[in-house]
């Protein structure tokens, strides 16, 4: 008896189909739409353990949160997320939330599942007081066309997890990278991310393995621009020994830095222009062969914006960056600057408009920066009075790069300067003839309602209302960023 053949489901009939053709119309992993920095490097095989960013996602299906902030006029917190999954960040929930007040970032979210978040970071052996948070409002810059803030560093700011899940110790593999920006550096001790001491102390070489960029030269001679360098304790190695001076860094607007150990023997460092173009090598090769780098003795701690032991002087910008378990391929690695360059990180600063004569009034106090006695001489002390309608207390600015002013009195003629370019806490301001120099340079950082920070180049630190004092003839200083209206100024005509 002849028996008819069952048909198959149209839809089994279809899978069928696919299979057979899979082989060959299957992309490779490393191309599939979406894929984000740590979903290229998780297909390189080297995951990653580690991933900060508060503009974007770093995975593809990432939907949770970047960062938290603390709103100043109530002690509230609040989570930024991003706008879809594998996206960037919803700067509007930023800018909603902090309305008519001022936000700090206190938090900084693994976006990995081994919950490596960063926190505001505690005193240490270099500088026992704890740090402060970055200003959310300083740093706005566009990703993919978005507005989205970075994490700026001044003197005083820095974030820290000293217990963390998955991260290298000893002389176990791993690979980072950073997008910063190579126009906001200066020559003070450090501006790292990457792994570091538990204990927020020095406790020897080999046992920090961290991402250093600015200009700081540790080891003579030294190329002359920020650069991206190895901070593994005891030394910020630009290659080899310390020494290397064909790694000559990079200052362009946005930099991505690299840095790689496989923890025995090799290391690696490489930098990027953050907008355009492939990674440069600037060294490979030999670790230090100085004693304690040969293993290495990594404890596995994350910093960000500060050195191991807590020395805060550095300033710097923080967009991403990754810590990843295995050290990367080089393949990896240009796939990951590629990505990068496809975020199209961009910024454009419109205030304040050079030549035009403003008068800077205190939050704290509303009181106004003012040239003493209308002194025109060289020294003439700085500080508050009330408003008087003159041109003692007008200033104009200069640009001399991005984002750094000169600021002259308009009655003197004469340089807002911090005295002797000091870089103590309370440090005085006086006017003095220009002299070209970082101690006379100044950025104007934003911090919502129109207010301002004014950070000095050479120290990093912010023009402060000394205590706070709302009294006519109180004096202006220089201090490290504490997240309070003394330190906002009102620049307006």
């Amino acid at each position: 008896m002849y028996a008819r053949p069952i048909p198959r489901p149209w839809y089994l009939v279809l899978l069928l189909a696919l299979v057979v053709c899979l082989p060959f119309t299957a992309p490779e992993r490393a191309a599939a739409a979406g894929s984000q920095s740590c979903d290229i490097y998780a297909s390189g095989g080297t995951p990653c353990v580690a991933a900060h960013s508060t503009t974007r996602a770093l995975f593809g299906t990432y939907n949770g949160p970047l960062y938290q902030v603390r709103r100043w006029s109530d002690a509230t917190t609040t989570n930024i997320g991003v706008l879809s999954a594998g996206g960037y960040a919803n700067a509007a929930a930023q800018d909603s939330f902090c309305a008519n007040t001022y936000c700090t970032i206190i938090r900084i979210y693994d976006q990995t599942a081994r919950h490596n978040d960063l926190t505001i970071a505690p005193g240490g052996g270099a500088n026992p007081t704890a740090d402060q948070g970055a200003n959310a409002a300083a740093l706005p810059v566009t990703a993919g066309g978005h507005k989205v803030y970075g994490v700026y560093i001044s003197a005083g700011n820095g974030y820290r997890n000293n217990a963390t899940n998955g991260v290298a110790t000893g002389s176990a593999p791993e690979g980072m990278y950073m997008v910063t920006e190579g126009t906001h550096v200066n020559d003070r001790c450090c501006f790292d991310y990457g792994n570091a001491e538990t204990n927020n102390l020095d406790t020897g070489n080999g046992d920090m393995d961290a991402i250093y960029f600015g200009t700081l030269c540790w080891f003579s001679p030294c190329s002359s621009g920020p650069h991206v360098a190895a901070d593994l304790e005891n030394g910020l190695f630009a290659g080899g020994n310390g020494s290397w001076t064909a790694n000559t860094g990079r200052a362009t607007p946005f930099v991505t830095a690299m840095l790689k150990n496989n923890g025995t023997t090799t290391y690696a460092i490489k930098d990027g222009n953050g907008q355009s173009g492939g990674l440069s090598t600037r060294y490979d090769g030999a670790l230090p062969s100085q004693s304690g780098y040969r293993p290495m003795t990594k404890q596995g701690a994350i910093i960000l914006g500060i050195g191991g032991d807590n020395s805060n002087g550095s300033v710097g910008s923080f967009f991403e960056g990754v810590m990843t378990s295995g050290y990367p391929s080089d393949a990896t690695e240009n796939a990951v600057q590629a990505n990068i360059v496809s975020v199209g990180y961009a910024k454009s600063v419109t205030f304040p408009v050079a030549g035009t004569a403003y008068r800077l009034t205190n939050e704290a106090s509303g009181k106004v920066l003012d040239a003493v006695n209308c002194g025109t001489a060289n020294g003439t002390a700085i500080d508050q009075w009330a408003a008087l309608g003159n041109t003692c207390q007008q200033w104009r600015f200069a640009g001399v790069g991005a984002n750094k002013w000169t600021v002259t009195n308009v009655n003197a003629n004469k340089t807002l300067d911090a005295v002797n370019c000091g870089l103590a806490l309370g440090t005085a301001v006086n006017l003095w003839q220009s002299l070209g120099n970082t101690c006379q340079q100044w950025a104007v950082i934003p911090a919502g309602n129109g207010r301002y920070e004014l950070v000095v180049e050479n120290s990093g630190m912010v023009l402060d209302n000394a205590s706070c004092s709302a009294a006519n003839g109180n004096k202006a200083q220089l201090w490290m960023w504490l997240n309070n209206t003394c330190q906002l100024w009102r620049i307006a005509p």
